[in-house]
């Protein structure tokens, strides 16, 4: 545990001041990043201050670099009064806000140090004010995306509240963040089609990916493969995914059909409980076969892991090779064969990384024994024989555990030392950098987009795939989310991208069906001399998400009118399940009831008007009463589509419009025809 300081300005010193007294604090005082953090240099590795799950054996370190050269081989440290500050600001606000990744909250001090040094300014943190944070805010929108600006615009907005609130600019000022949270709710047109498409897997992926499950013989291939089976049988995170034990699979038998089911146990990165993930039945052989490729890829690391849990005795040895435990010199030949290098040059090469020293006898190259057996027991993993300190997964009971440079196309595999899969080597197999010149599984069987650029997936483009066609296929936002992993079912709108054309046909499949559909148009299908799907098409030319569910009015042939009062309209079509608008429903019923009660006194007041408010209010509470009474009705099942009938003062009205709208549609659809209308239910 981090001893945690308090920094407190005094009133009596100016910013200058305040800000030397709390860099000398935070370096001398705290201990966040542990206590022998090197402050002054300009690289921190932070590795064992952080849980970053599925990274492996990789090092996480804070480059203290400024914006301009952050992304070069040798970046540029920030100017020399920015640099103590920031490097202060992030030790100091880890002990008080901690957070996993620190890249937003660094950004945040990069433009900042580069809004005070533009126009040959100097880095002085005391110069903040609001033009310059306006200014670093400007820079952050220009560079990165509209979620990453957003993200970022937030902690710098934490930086600019930090400074004022502690004294440690020359004119204080409160800064607000302007830059936009992107928006969700936009259904059509170009800005939802880019978004679904960096959101989903290509049709492409989705192609050539159960062609290379069926044929992947390479280690990284049968790997990668069956990651991205399971990835497509329930949305997962993939850190969740790489801390899985072995024993993850569950089956249990329906004692009443006799059908079995099966799951995975799971344990969700963001707070949710652990869980049993149960596996749609279509997908449960796959994910099957797929298990069980790791494990037969993955058992002779498990028998390693076990043998340094153990601890029993020095370095693991194959079996042909256990004679040389015990002897003092061993030949670079007999060290190659140890570690599973391929040649002499090899172990060789390996010695000279790992500053072993060697001893020509002979002809031939020897080192001690113990030299190699010292360097290569220094190899195990951090937090060993722990991978997953959360739930308490040891590397010898653990599915995704390789043997090292097991997944590396050039380098050997190690017989001796054992690495946990991580999410870069997954990322690398599904083309993240392919561009650098990285294969990726869909390269090495030669698939490509229909363009002919190279395909790329990412891990987490699966888990929008899979909540797309939940949410098409009319799941509830409670299911989706509990299958999701997710403890808020406010976060399924992120995941979301049921296009148009999706809604419409959901639409449209449930006219004339007394099961899924009910209220008007669950009727009207039957009356008529058409096919169903051919009057639905006309019935149901288009829908649009509104604030209660969906409007299907075609705005070609007249604008709203209702002017948004939606409740009393028949275009509007609410679907069972989606747990946001039955939310939003049940607020306006309660808001509602109560400008009922308000219009009654009124009108009891004699108050002129009162009446036609009592009226329209009685109204809007009797149907969204309605709309309420149906969807809580447990005989109507979930994804079922509602549509409330016209209110009663105008019943006759709307009814001999529809009547004449469907005859004058017949009529044009007949008359195109070769033949007579078809018959009733065709």
């Amino acid at each position: 545990m981090s001893d945690l300081i308090l920094f407190k300005p005094k009133a009596e010193l100016d910013a200058s001041e305040n800000l030397r007294g709390f860099i000398n604090s935070c370096r001398n005082e705290l201990t966040v990043f542990g206590a022998d953090l090197p402050f002054d240099e300009n690289v921190w590795d932070i590795t064992d201050s952080i849980n970053l799950k599925g990274r492996g054996n990789k090092r996480h370190r804070l480059v203290f670099s400024n914006l301009a050269t952050v992304n070069d081989n040798s970046p540029s440290s920030m100017a020399v009064l920015f640099l103590p500050f920031a490097k202060a600001y992030i030790r100091y606000m880890q002990g008080f806000r901690p957070i996993v990744g620190l890249g937003p909250r660094l950004t945040a001090l990069r433009v900042l140090e580069a809004a005070l040094r533009e126009n040959g300014g100097d880095a002085d943190p005391t110069r903040s004010d609001i033009l310059i944070f306006n200014r670093a805010a400007q820079m952050i929108v220009e560079k990165y995306s509209e979620a990453a600006a957003y993200r970022m615009g937030g902690q710098l907005e934490m930086l600019a509240d930090f400074l004022a609130y502690n004294k440690l600019t020359t004119i204080p000022a409160r800064w607000r963040n302007f830059i936009k949270r992107p928006g969700d709710a936009v259904r059509v047109g170009k800005e939802f089609d880019e978004r679904r498409k960096d959101k989903m897997p290509s049709q492409a992926a989705l192609d050539a990916l159960p062609h290379i499950f069926r044929n992947a013989i390479e280690p990284i291939d049968v790997i990668v493969s069956s990651v991205a089976a399971m990835l497509c049988a329930s949305p997962d995170r993939i850190s969740e995914l790489l801390s899985l034990p072995l024993d993850c699979e569950v089956r249990q038998k329906n004692s009443k059909t006799g059908d079995e089911a099966y799951g995975l146990r799971w344990w969700p990165a963001k707070g949710a409980e652990p869980m049993i993930k149960w596996v749609v039945p279509s997908m449960a052989s796959v994910v099957q076969e797929a298990i069980g490729k790791i494990r037969k890829l993955t058992d002779e690391s498990r028998r390693i892991a076990k043998w340094y849990e153990e601890d029993s005795g020095g370095i693991y040895l194959v079996g042909e090779l256990e004679y040389l435990r015990g002897q003092e010199w061993v030949s670079m030949q007999e060290l190659a064969e140890i570690l599973g290098l391929n040649s002499n040059g090899s172990a060789k090469a390996w010695c000279n990384a790992n500053k072993i020293h060697s001893t020509k006898k002979g002809r031939s190259d020897f080192v001690r024994f113990s030299d190699a057996e010292k360097t290569v027991i220094g190899m195990l993993p951090r937090d060993f024989p722990l991978l997953d300190k959360e739930t308490g997964c040891k590397y010898s009971d653990a599915l995704f555990v390789v043997r090292v440079n097991q997944l590396h196309a050039q380098r050997g595999t190690f017989n001796c030392m054992i690495e946990p899969i991580s999410i870069d080597q997954i990322n690398t197999g599904l083309g993240e950098r392919v561009v650098h010149g990285f294969p990726s599984v869909f390269s090495r069987f030669e698939f490509v987009e229909p363009d002919g650029n190279d395909i790329k997936v990412t891990t987490h483009q699966f888990r929008h795939y899979l909540n797309t066609l939940a949410q098409a296929g009319g799941l509830s936002q409670l299911d989706i989310a509990k299958w999701s992993g997710r403890k808020d079912i406010r976060q399924n709108a992120a995941y979301d991208h049921v296009t148009p054309g999706q809604m419409v046909q959901k639409i449209r499949d449930a006219i004339g069906d007394d099961s899924t559909m009910f209220g008007p148009l669950a009727e009207l299908a039957k009356k008529t001399l058409i096919p169903r799907d051919e009057f639905a098409r006309l019935v149901v030319p288009t829908a649009h998400t509104t604030e209660l569910g969906y409007c299907i009015h075609d705005y070609t042939m007249s604008p709203c009118q209702q002017h948004r009062d939606c409740i009393h309209c028949t275009d509007l079509i609410c679907v069972k399940g989606d747990e946001e608008k039955e939310r939003r429903l049940r607020q306006q019923l309660e808001e509602a009831r109560d400008l009922l009660r308000r219009a009654d006194e009124a009108t009891k007041d004699g108050y002129y008007g009162s009446d036609r408010w009592l009226e329209h209010h009685a109204s809007t509470v009797e149907r969204l009463s309605q709309l309420c009474s149906i969807i809580d009705d447990p005989k109507v099942p979930i994804g079922a589509v509602i549509q409330l009938s016209p209110p009663k003062p105008i019943v006759e009205t709307i009814n001999m419009q529809r009547r004449i709208d469907v005859a004058n549609a017949i009529g044009h659809v007949t008359s195109h025809s070769s033949g007579v209308p078809a018959s009733i239910g065709e």
